[in-house]
């Protein structure tokens, strides 16, 4: 099947430290599938908790199709994200231990499915967030440095 880029958290990866991901569905609407038809949303402060045995998405902002007539969908309402019982027990785990959340850091269409990609993360600290920008700055010159010399 073919995957179709919707959005992605590009912040994620410098603000945490990804240490395992996964593909997750997600329980829409149908105005809600429109929306991200048309790229409507915002991962910007989204984060996925276990509630009560099941895996809920908060602040992820899927604006209103504005085609829709009355029957809209609020737009950062909690979505729920379709994980088998085993799976959903190995992230509980994960996250009880200090400092580790879930985050998405994409959204695509996998086939006619809409598809998250969730990784169990770890928080930088501010130093950390510095030295990660510093490497990749460093990786950049020297690969182009690199592109020079090959010319």
């Amino acid at each position: 099947m073919s995957e179709k880029n919707i959005v992605t958290n590009r912040k994620a990866r410098r603000d945490y430290e990804i240490i395992e991901t996964r593909e997750v569905g997600i329980s829409l609407l149908g105005t809600e599938v429109k929306s991200l038809r048309a790229g409507k949303v915002n991962l910007a402060d989204c984060y996925a908790a276990i509630e009560n045995g099941e895996v809920f998405l908060y602040n992820l902002h899927i604006s209103q199709y504005e085609q829709s007539a009355r029957e809209n969908h609020e737009p950062t309402r909690k979505r729920r994200l379709l994980l088998h019982k085993k799976e959903i027990r190995k992230l509980f785990g994960a996250t009880m231990e200090k400092g580790f959340t879930l985050i998405p850091l994409r959204i695509y269409f996998k086939g006619p499915y809409v598809k998250i990609e969730l990784a169990t993360a770890r928080g930088r600290k501010k130093y950390d967030k510095r030295d990660a920008i510093a490497k990749k700055e460093a990786d950049r010159a020297i690969e182009r440095a690199h592109r020079r010399q090959m010319k």
